[in-house]
């Protein structure tokens, strides 16, 4: 078996023994422990929720007094009292009012995994995950408060600077990331970014 294939399949075991939905909660357990990400107390907004690994991450983070709502066109039924899903496209015209509502407010995280059907034709993919994403970072700046954090995957390609540059302006502390729990060979990267501007 080679390192790649053997490292996937001891986060899979592992996530199935936690009892997280995916091996996702991994990435975002490792980037929040380095960066502070996400903190008690905190309300979040997770993108792409499902299957919902990330969401169980960050709602045993935010603690009881916490909140995180998670958007996807999938369900998500967790069982969590801190946790209020939303079945939606993101690019739903009344999502911002829609969230500030469930929030009562601005939002202090905002988490985006979101991708779209692979279609296998690469080009294409990653033109429409930025698409997805810029959608995202619209949204960020109806909800985010000042201050506040967010992690972001990208599809690498030819829009990766793009997306980059724009939240390097966004916010004071821009880094990009490859968690340990990532396949070696998936195009995918995280941006993470702290403390808006």
């Amino acid at each position: 078996m080679r390192l790649a294939d053997a490292r996937r399949d001891y986060y899979r075991r592992l996530a199935k023994q936690k009892g997280y939905r995916s091996r996702a909660a991994f990435k975002l357990t490792e980037a929040s422990k380095k960066y502070g990400l996400i903190k008690k107390d905190d309300r979040v907004i997770d993108f792409g929720a499902a299957p919902g690994g990330w969401v169980q991450v960050a709602s045993e983070l935010v603690g009881p007094r916490g909140l995180v709502v998670a958007v996807d066109l999938l369900p998500i039924e967790l069982g969590l009292d801190n946790v209020r899903s939303i079945r939606s496209d993101v690019q739903e015209a009344a999502m911002a009012p829609r969230l500030r509502e469930f929030l009562q407010g601005e939002a202090d995280v905002i988490l985006s995994d979101i991708a779209p059907q692979v279609s296998g034709a690469w080009d294409l993919d990653h033109y429409r995950q930025v698409e997805l994403t810029m959608v995202v970072i619209r949204l960020m700046t109806q909800l985010l408060k000042r201050g506040g954090n967010a992690m972001i995957k990208v599809f690498q390609g030819e829009r990766f600077s793009e997306v980059c540059r724009i939240l390097k302006e966004m916010f004071e502390f821009f880094a990009v990331t490859k968690p340990k729990a990532s396949r070696m060979k998936s195009s995918e990267l995280y941006l993470v970014c702290l403390r808006r501007r």
